[in-house]
């Protein structure tokens, strides 16, 4: 039946749809797992109908945005998957966020509701908060056997809200509808989906990177097991103990895995599809994981905001680790120069990508959209991803460089102009620039050059330690130097790659 669902002429489902199919198919099967919790998809099923129910008793109309913000559970998926069979947007959220960054997104989402663990930032001015971790969550549940409403959900709707970073300044919420999400989950049959399988994930739940998993292992009848946090040997005694079969893992946990002394005493022979994203990938990391992990290794590369993806399939292609691969069926990734005209084969320039899953826009910010949109002579919309790269002659792609210097730490974003403004707020810091630069631990870390006002007499250690008590987890500085002048291009542009390379060569 599950193939059945996923063929290429198959009608648009959603996923609250496929999982009330599997209920009534495989009532008893497991379909979340964590450490302390199981549900079936019947369970699970009855539990997103309480969910959605309560939420319309609640007044909740379809589009409205619920905000979570908690550690990966059963009970935080079970609640996701009620919002969207309410109609509902979820906008899941960082529990590493700081207050202020919390309080901006939930103004931002306008959302209704609030559930958090103990995890979560204390946030002034939010809307209704429910502790899902606690006995108000299940008293605030419908009662048992309630069924809601129905409600008619189309590819155009919302499906959730995810946020670009949670750095201090404002991130930018991304809308992703239905029908994007439908193209991931038609990935079924691609890699093995189904009730035989069980999926480990280590990754946030408010991570594209783990909804890119997350979802089709749900909509192909499989298992979804959750770690609420990432821990390399822990990992592994899981994937033992569960006979796991596919897993999403960001680079810096692929490299803390590998170099465990105890990696080699575990049985993982279940492996059959290990995925990568979100990070640069080194060549030599995914050759190790390769030689010593059974399995197939894939990584994908794109952006939250949807557009063009690449598709390495390493284990086919080893020969081509250094690249994120080719473009996957039906997307189209082009380069483009800093005007905005394609390149000629064998050039580097921008990449701009399109497919069948791209996000609606940003949350409120249509400016903000316009700028990360391309249109090619015939009105095609494509999406910026502000990488710079280069095609080879059999059609992989190698990234180069980040246009917009994002810096990608752990697995996550981090937007320099955003840890700038914050250090500007100092009064010993005339002017900033926050750039990424190599670590062994997360891949990249931001570290910050610093102008320091005249005659003030703070220092780098003060000002590094104000900033990192006032930035998110993910967000904090590995460094901070003063410097006479930041180096400047003849338009005045910061030029970062001197203060990388500068910093490198120290």
């Amino acid at each position: 039946m599950t193939a059945d669902l996923f063929t290429p002429d198959a009608p648009f489902r959603t996923l609250p749809g496929l999982i009330a199919l599997h209920a009534r198919h495989q009532p008893g099967h497991p379909a979340l797992r964590d450490e302390q919790q199981v549900l079936s998809y019947a369970q699970l099923d009855a539990l997103m109908d309480r969910v959605a129910a309560a939420l319309q008793r609640d007044g909740v109309q379809p589009g409205e945005a619920i905000a979570i913000c908690a550690l990966s559970s059963v009970r935080y998926a079970a609640l996701f998957l009620g919002v969207l069979r309410a109609g509902a947007v979820a906008a899941p959220l960082a529990p590493s966020s700081t207050p202020e960054s919390l309080r901006g997104m939930l103004r931002d989402a306008d959302a209704r509701l609030l559930f958090v663990d103990g995890t979560a930032p204390t946030a002034e001015g939010a809307p209704r908060t429910i502790a899902l971790d606690g006995p108000a969550f299940d008293a605030w549940l419908a009662p048992e056997g309630t069924v809601p409403a129905p409600v008619e959900i189309g590819p155009e709707a919302p499906f959730n809200l995810i946020y670009s970073s949670g750095t201090t300044g404002v991130p930018k919420g991304i809308v992703q509808p239905h029908g994007m999400r439908w193209t991931h989950m038609r990935r079924v049959p691609v890699y093995d989906y189904g009730p035989h399988g069980t999926t480990l994930l280590a990754t946030p739940l408010y991570s594209n990177t783990t909804l890119v998993v997350f979802l089709p292992t749900l909509a192909g009848g499989g298992c979804v097991l959750l770690m609420a946090k990432f821990d390399a040997l822990r990992y592994l005694q899981l994937a033992q103990q569960y006979r796991v079969t596919h897993t999403m893992l960001v680079p810096v946990q692929y490299q803390r895995i590998m170099a465990l002394p105890q990696f080699g005493d575990f049985d993982l022979s279940a492996f059959r599809f290990k995925f990568c994203t979100s990070a640069p990938f080194s060549a030599a990391l995914k050759a190790d994981v390769l030689a010593r992990w059974p399995g197939t290794l894939t990584e994908f590369y794109g952006m939250t905001e949807g557009g063009g993806t690449c598709i390495l399939d390493a284990h086919l292609h080893p020969d081509k680790l250094h690249t994120v691969g080719r473009p996957a069926e039906g997307h189209d990734i082009r380069l483009i120069d800093e005007e905005g005209r394609e390149v000629p084969p064998g050039e580097a320039g921008e990449v701009v990508g399109h497919s069948p899953g791209m996000m609606t826009g940003y949350h409120n910010q249509p400016d903000k959209t316009r700028e990360a949109e391309w249109f090619d002579a015939s009105g095609k919309r494509f999406i910026r991803t502000g990488d710079v790269g280069r095609f080879d002659a059999d059609g992989f792609l190698t990234l180069i460089d980040r246009r917009k210097d994002m810096v990608i730490s752990g697995g996550f974003n981090i937007y320099p102009s955003d840890l700038e403004a914050q250090l500007r707020q100092h009064p010993a810091v005339a002017d900033a620039a926050v750039v990424g630069v190599p670590s062994v631990q997360w891949g990249e870390t931001p570290v910050a050059f610093v102008v320091p006002h005249a005659g003030h007499a703070a220092t780098p250690a003060e000002v590094l330690e104000w900033f990192n008590q006032r930035a998110g987890k993910t967000q904090r500085l590995a460094d901070l130097r003063f410097v006479g002048e930041l180096p400047r291009s003849p338009i005045g542009k910061v030029l970062k790659r001197d203060l990388r390379d500068g910093y490198a060569a120290r």
